[in-house]
């Protein structure tokens, strides 16, 4: 949190530039051109193979360019103020989902992917669950009835994801996480789960299985990038956030 207050002081002082391009942009986390990035149409994205039990992903676009930086800048590098643009960007990713819930005024529950507590010291804050809470109050201003809910908690210590193909990145979150003791019980309508990446959809898989074991509704999965996939094994720089 030091850190953090720290280069909140520093910004005052010399203000930094865009996060996504180092262009000035006095006063904006982002400029206008790289807030562009931010701007594209959800999507439905699929990985391959498909892991057991993922259930529907949509993105607003690949994680590369821009858009990586942006959700680096925020995630690794304290620039708080990404959780914004970044969070109204999950939005448009979780109101492709809420079509699927069937229902006049949507109600439903945006439940991050949890990270391990020792990233989230070293980060400081939590960039999913900031970006989630951005994306429910996105979605209550057109009309859903959004909330959020960090009812997942990582059980076991898992690797770093990155540099992992498929199939070790499966087993290496295989019963990772689980739901938080009575925490299912307040989860009555359909769930759609929320993160910055996905590369695989091992980590979603896993989330929803987690949630499907306590009987909870999942609906869909809502992310801001898609990682571009290669072939089985080759090196996959997107990490999981339980990382």
């Amino acid at each position: 949190m030091l850190q953090h207050l720290g280069s909140a002081l520093l910004d005052l002082v010399v203000p930094p530039g865009c996060a996504g391009c180092a262009r000035p942009s006095i006063g904006r986390a982002v400029c206008e051109r790289c807030a562009d990035a931010l701007g594209g149409p959800a999507r439905a994205v699929c990985p391959r193979p498909i892991p057991s039990g993922l259930p529907p992903v949509a993105a607003v676009g690949a994680y590369d360019g821009v858009l990586r930086e942006l959700i680096l800048a925020h995630k690794e590098h304290g620039r708080l103020a990404l959780a914004r643009p970044l969070g109204l960007a999950l939005a448009r990713a979780a109101a492709y989902q809420v079509a699927t819930v069937g229902a006049a005024r949507p109600d439903v529950t945006l439940v991050p992917v949890p990270s391990q507590r020792r990233s989230t010291r070293r980060r400081g804050h939590d960039p999913v669950l900031r970006m989630a809470t951005v994306a429910a109050g996105s979605l209550r201003s057109v009309g859903v009835v959004a909330r959020v809910d960090p009812v997942l908690r990582v059980r076991r210590r898992v690797v770093d994801q990155a540099g992992l193909g498929a199939t070790e990145r499966r087993a290496n979150v295989a019963g990772a996480l689980g739901v938080r003791p009575g925490a299912a019980a307040r989860l009555g309508g359909p769930v759609i789960l929320v993160d910055d990446i996905v590369t695989t959809g091992s980590t979603l898989a896993e989330a929803a299985r987690a949630l499907r074991s306590g009987r909870v509704r999942v609906v869909g999965a809502a992310v801001i990038c898609a990682t571009n996939r290669r072939a089985e094994g080759a090196d996959l720089d997107a990490a999981s956030p339980l990382d």
